[in-house]
């Protein structure tokens, strides 16, 4: 009991902390978005910017940072404008002069800029031009128009122009509003340049003879390179030197101090937050014997950077993380984005999936409800037409419809089953309508005549309701298809970590380097997996090695599904392994045209269906040349889409033949022989829709399979009737086309003959087989090919994989 209250404080303990720092979290970020909404950043920025000042005289930053400013956060002009004028004005009062005019030169071209059609593009014009105006001035009063000093301005124009450019991509990263949470390259270098243009301004502040700029700026360096690596890291500190560089003379040994520290710092980020600290150490020692500088206040400064990054908190570093292209918190952000896209295409996808199983119930619905008085009403309807041509004159209808309804509509019911059945009336029959009716001959000469009405209407509505039963299977058939696709969308990826260790461990062993795992699915047959491996000349380990190892591992044949292998020594091999099957096919395909033509109306086609099924198909179009090859190959063309899309082979079946039958008023149609084989048990499904029977060799047996479906494109239902049939590992199964066995006219039984040719053949080579077959119908008609033969043969073998598997024993514990 005591134990159980520990446990359970110790969880509450746990809970109260996380909402405690999630709390924290909150009310950090609500406090920096509102700084962000009020200002406050961008003030801190004009401060800084307003002492930015480079080869002793320049300016450009803080001009080129009130223009962004104007434009994106226009409240905020004038009191960036005096935040920046008290930062120049402990610079020099000239300096502040000078930010003074060209604010008020930006806020007088302004004007300007509103009447162009796109001011965005001007910008960094007006923004140079506020700044050529008060240094002109300034020449001007003091009359010192030196070809340096006109150097000088120009040169402060251009810089301000291309600061313009960098700081309106960077600013907008200062609004929490923004939308896009993903930093391109380019983004990050402009952010950076703005940052050393604000470390710019902390020039001439120090603490113990240590510059608050050194600090910093080696701070921001390890930091960006903990975050983004070396590449980004480097480029940070070449950005960040150069522009410090460019402030004083002596900080131009920064840039190569600060990109040193960030390269060694990203290479070293593995160690975490000590070892990119010890890169900037090794930097700082390393640039300090060699630049022969102030060692000591080198090292203090470098102190101080790590004393900072050590404090950073790592939710910080993590929520930065997630914005630098990269980093495992980004791809963890996309992932994120992924799957939440995932899920709402697989909502949409199943709402569809209900709409069709919606419109399929209602078909089915419609037809029961009328079904069920179907007979009852047509005969009414007919009777009632008898009646309006034969009784409705008669001076005795009131007795027969009024008085004895219930005689009269069962004597005629009675006439009209018997007309219907023996096409006249009978002797008993004829008596009692003599008897019962005055015009006795003219009813059933009306009757018979109606009858032939009530056929073709009664005819008519069973074609409409087959063709509302028909769509309302097809329309069952898409609500399935889009169900289960929904179904493998949600699919969350299972972890499997224990064999991913096991398979990382044994890859190790190997030498082999492994750079990516990842097991989508360890379902049996079903195994999916990915593997990068970093590999000097590839070789085939993928197959030789790879495979064999995760055979043992799995307790199940694996083979490569797909590599990509890259060209340059030591690179990244990428490869899919999966399952193998149990079952193999080899086919070989032999065929003729009429007359030895060139256009044959016969078609066929070999298919991988995917879940490990193969399908063989043969198609056979009305009489020959162009046109049943065209009819020939639309069928398999439309049978090959239906079927890898995943509906029912029944429905497709359905599908093709409405196609067929609806598409021309032309007697168009085609025979269908369908085979599926499922290559993990063997077992095979046989359609044949018009096709002469199929022949499976076993050995010395042979054995056919045979329909009496109508060709497709006759009428508008079709039985799809299919036979099943457990498939062995060395069989040959033999499917032909009408050509083969209809023209043997001299032999008395086909079928028993062509099993007998079967029979005789000793070879077991799919192509050879055809080829045999082929060649000898073709002798037994005297050479002549009266119509088109095709002959697909496909033998069934065991997979025998190509390496045996390699052993993997488990480290002892």
């Amino acid at each position: 009991m005591l134990g159980t209250l520990t446990k359970r404080q110790s969880r509450q303990a746990v809970w109260k902390e996380s909402a405690l720092n999630k709390g924290m979290e909150r009310a950090a970020l609500t406090s920096l978005t509102f700084l962000a909404n009020k200002g406050v950043f961008h003030m801190a920025l004009s401060l800084l910017l307003g002492r930015a000042v480079i080869l002793s005289s320049m300016a450009p930053f803080g001009v080129a940072f009130l223009a962004v400013i104007w434009w994106f956060k226009r409240p905020l002009i004038v009191p960036a404008t005096v935040m920046m004028a008290i930062g120049a004005s402990t610079y020099s009062y000239g300096h502040a002069g000078f930010i003074l005019g060209a604010s008020v030169s930006i806020l007088l071209l302004s004007v300007l800029l509103k009447q162009v059609n796109h001011p965005q593009r001007w910008l960094p014009l007006i923004a140079a031009f506020a700044s050529l105006i008060p240094r002109t001035a300034s020449l001007a009063f003091l009359d010192r128009w030196q070809l340096y000093e006109i150097f000088l301005v120009l040169a402060e124009g251009v810089l301000t122009f291309i600061l313009v450019l960098i700081f309106m991509q960077s600013l907008p990263l200062l609004s929490p509003q923004r939308y896009h949470p993903t930093l391109t390259n380019e983004e990050i270098v402009c952010f950076i340049i703005l940052l050393a243009s604000v470390l710019t301004g902390m020039i001439g502040f120090q603490v113990q003879d240590v510059a608050m700029v050194d600090i910093f700026s080696r701070y921001l360096v390890i930091l960006i390179a903990y975050i983004a690596g070396a590449a980004i890291g480097s480029t940070v500190g070449v950005v960040t030197g150069l522009v410090l560089g460019l402030s004083q003379v002596d900080h131009l040994y920064h840039m190569s101090l600060l990109a040193f520290s960030g390269l060694l710092g990203g290479l070293l980020k593995e160690g975490n937050k000590l070892g990119v600290s010890a890169g900037l150490f090794v930097s700082t020692i390393l640039m300090g014997f060699y630049t022969g500088g102030s060692l000591t206040a080198s090292m203090w400064a470098s102190f101080f950077a790590i004393v900072l990054f050590l404090l950073t908190p790592d939710k910080w570093v993590k929520r930065l993380s997630r914005y630098v292209p990269g980093t495992d918190e980004h791809s963890q952000e996309q992932q994120k984005y992924l799957q939440k896209v995932r899920d709402v295409t697989a909502v949409r996808v199943g709402k569809f999936s209900d709409v069709f199983e919606a419109l399929s119930k209602s078909f089915h619905l419609t037809d029961r409800s009328k079904e069920e008085d179907t007979d009852s009403q047509e005969i009414d309807y007919f009777l009632s037409h008898v009646t309006e041509k034969t009784c409705q004159a008669c001076f005795k209808k009131e007795k027969c419809w009024i008085n004895q309804f219930d005689e009269t509509h069962n004597l005629m019911t009675d006439l009209m089953m018997e007309i219907d059945e023996k096409d006249d009336v009978g002797r008993m029959m004829r008596k009692s309508v003599d008897q019962y009716c005055v015009k006795s001959q003219k009813l059933v000469d009306t009757m018979k005549h109606e009858l032939s009405f009530y056929h073709a209407n009664k005819q008519l509505k069973q074609q409409v309701r087959e063709s509302r039963r028909f769509v309302a299977e097809q329309l069952h058939g898409v609500s399935e298809v889009m169900n289960n696709f929904a179904k493998e969308i949600v699919k969350e990826r299972e972890h499997h970590e224990q064999k991913e260790r096991m398979i990382h461990q044994a890859l190790e062993r190997m030498g082999l380097k492994v750079a990516k795992l990842e097991i989508y699915t360890l379902d049996s047959g079903n195994i999916d997996l990915e593997i990068i491996i970093e590999i000097d000349q590839y070789r085939g380990e993928g197959a030789k090695i790879i495979a064999p190892l995760l055979s043992d591992i799995l307790k199940e044949t694996i083979v490569v599904t797909m590599e990509d292998i890259s060209p340059y020594p030591n690179g990244r091999c990428l490869m899919n392994f999966g399952s193998a099957k149990h079952y193999t096919i080899e086919s070989g395909v032999a065929h003729a045209a009429k007359g030895g033509g060139f256009i044959s109306g016969d078609s066929y086609t070999m298919m991988e269906l995917g879940r490990g099924k193969y399908a063989l198909a043969i198609s056979d179009g009305m009489g020959n040349g162009e046109r049943a090859h065209e009819e020939s190959v639309e069928t398999l063309r439309l049978l090959k889409q239906i079927l890898q899309s995943g509906i029912q082979e029944s429905v497709a079946i359905q599908s093709i033949n409405s196609v067929l039958s609806l598409r021309s008023n032309d007697e168009i149609f085609s025979t269908l022989d369908l085979a599926i084989v499922d290559l993990h048990k063997a077992t095979s499904k046989f359609i044949k829709i018009g096709s002469t029977p199929s022949f499976i060799k076993r050995g010395e047996q042979v054995f056919s399979i045979e329909s009496s479906n109508l060709p497709m494109g006759i009428i508008r239902d079709v039985d799809v009737d299919t036979t099943s049939e457990q498939l062995k590992a060395g069989d040959l199964l033999i499917m032909v086309s009408d050509g083969i066995l209809e023209g043997q006219k001299h032999v008395e039984n086909v079928e028993f003959w062509f099993k007998r040719k079967v029979r005789e053949i000793d070879h077991d080579d799919p192509q050879e087989v055809a080829d045999i077959l082929l060649e000898e119908v073709i002798r037994t008609q005297s050479g002549d090919i009266d119509d088109d033969m095709t002959i697909l043969v496909a033998r069934l073998d065991h997979y025998i994989p190509e390496w045996s598997a390699i052993p993997f024993e488990k480290k002892q514990a």
